[in-house]
């Protein structure tokens, strides 16, 4: 009877994550369509500097290039879209995953 009940509740609470984590999904396959505008800029810029001739510029210039890609990635990564799980989904799936097999 206790194997039941827990069973019963485990599926309840797995039921009310479900709904939240295919919505999440779902925007984060609409987001990756749209790029936004100030991404595709930077995406050209580092596109333009892969493409350059860094043969003729002194150190200084090449030094600034370097610094300017690596502004430009870091600002890539903090503005992307990305599926973020908490500590309480992962442990639940866990459970579930151990329970299942």
């Amino acid at each position: 009877m206790k194997k039941l009940s827990f069973y019963l509740m485990v599926m309840v609470l797995s039921l009310g994550i479900l709904p939240s984590t295919y919505a999440a999904e779902k925007n984060t396959v609409e987001n990756t369509k749209e790029i936004p505008a100030e991404v595709k800029t930077m995406l050209n810029r580092l596109d333009e500097i892969k493409k350059m001739d860094k043969s003729d510029l002194s150190s200084s210039e090449k030094k600034e290039l370097r610094t300017e890609v690596k502004t430009i990635k870091k600002n890539l990564k903090s503005s992307g879209q990305g599926v973020y799980l908490s500590i309480g989904a992962i442990i639940i799936i866990v459970l579930l995953l151990i329970l299942l097999l």
